[in-house]
């Protein structure tokens, strides 16, 4: 029986899933009885299981061949936002939702391994299933790196549900996807005094505002317009009363591209910026800078894998073209390891109201989506270790 079959099979179980997880969301780090769930399901088929970053769970298939090993990946962790869809199996955490399509995600990847523990017999390899926490704060993948989840794998392949992309429909482009989001801190210092004075202190408000000016002309001076840059500050604290010259500003951003060689620069550029802005005013900046998640880049070779599998299960048709997203993903560390692409799975259907954008209270998707995801998961890894 071929994949696409398979997963048509196991289309109501998943939908069960997805409906349990839904109902019960666990935000980052403490997925604690979403791993219980993942790892019984696993076990049931056959398949071994480890725990790893606290929360995650690793389940390993051996083909009856021998061969190399190819890594699936969904991440588990939903977001702190109280759920108004009103759905009968809405949340019953106040407070948190799957509003983000991690409980698809989930459902997708057990749907996969239902699909291949049927064909283990056939698969010329392994098969690791990586049940990632902690992804809304990026820090999950890199713990299951770290802890070795991708010991031994020669690809990884990985999977996103999104509210813009038609139901069904796939997009797998080669190269850059989404981008990376660095964050930095400027501490602005000034000379306080009293607000009729301004000549005797040094303000940090007016030294605050001039960086946050002069910041916005990193994307439109120091790079080429070809390359999508974000320089963003949403966070500016400063000054204690109307009448006080403010001594000090404190200032937090964001840094989001998709060229490796423009994320290096960056944070060079943001210090030379701020502390030469500073310096005109006779006060002084100090910059921090914390490098986040890396630009999710799609291995071409294994886009094309992708790519084949979707054509293969549902035609040409079943891809779909996508804009570059400038959102981030913690899954590129898992591709400092090993060669790895990032699918998009789209879940709109404007005829069951599921057109909502990520992170939304209302967010929901079109669960027969989740047939293909599992089909799309599993046909990716029997492709990718057939091929040499």
């Amino acid at each position: 029986m071929q994949v696409k079959e398979l997963a048509a099979r196991v289309q109501p179980e998943l939908v069960e899933l997805r409906r349990y997880f839904h109902q019960h969301p666990e935000p980052s780090f403490e997925e604690v009885n979403t791993g219980k769930r993942i790892a019984a399901e696993l076990e049931k088929l056959g398949i071994s299981v480890e725990r790893k970053a606290k929360t995650g769970v690793v389940g390993t298939l051996k083909g009856g061949k021998p061969g190399r090993t190819v890594a699936l990946r969904a991440d588990i962790d939903a977001l702190s936002i109280q759920e108004e869809t009103g759905l009968p199996f809405a949340s019953e955490n106040k407070g948190f939702m799957h509003a983000c399509g991690h409980d698809a995600h989930i459902t997708c990847l057990l749907g996969a391994a239902k699909i291949l523990a049927q064909l283990k017999d056939e698969i010329p390899g392994t098969v690791k299933f990586i049940f990632q926490p902690a992804e809304e704060i990026a820090h999950g993948a890199k713990l299951m790196v770290e802890e070795g989840a991708m010991e031994g794998v020669d690809g990884i392949f990985g999977m996103h549900v999104w509210g813009d992309l038609p139901a069904g429909k796939v997009c797998v482009d080669a190269g850059p996807r989404m981008a990376s989001a660095d964050m930095f801190t400027i501490t602005v210092e000034g000379k306080g005094g009293h607000g009729s004075a301004p000549h005797q202190g040094v303000d940090a408000v007016v030294v605050a505002a001039a960086i946050v000016m002069n910041l916005q002309t990193i994307v439109s001076r120091e790079f080429s317009p070809l390359e999508p840059v974000v320089v963003h500050v949403g966070k500016v604290v400063a000054g204690d009363r109307f009448n006080i010259i403010a001594s000090r500003a404190l200032m937090e951003g964001a840094n989001r591209c998709f060229n490796p060689e423009i994320r290096r620069k960056l944070p060079e550029i943001v210090r030379r910026v701020a502390e030469n802005t500073a310096a005109t005013f006779r006060a002084t900046a100090q910059v921090e800078y914390h490098f986040g998640c890396p630009p999710t880049i799609n291995d071409g070779e294994l886009a094309a894998i992708a790519q084949g599998a979707v054509k293969k299960l549902y035609g040409e048709e079943g891809l779909a073209p996508m804009p570059l997203l400038t959102g981030s993903e913690d899954f590129p560390f898992y591709q400092e390891k090993a060669p790895g692409a990032f699918a998009f799975l789209g879940v709109c259907n404007p005829a069951k109201g599921t057109c909502w954008p990520q992170h939304h209270s209302h967010y929901t998707i079109d669960e027969d989506a989740l047939q293909v995801g599992a089909a799309v998961y599993a046909q990716f890894a029997l492709d990718f270790l057939a091929a040499k």
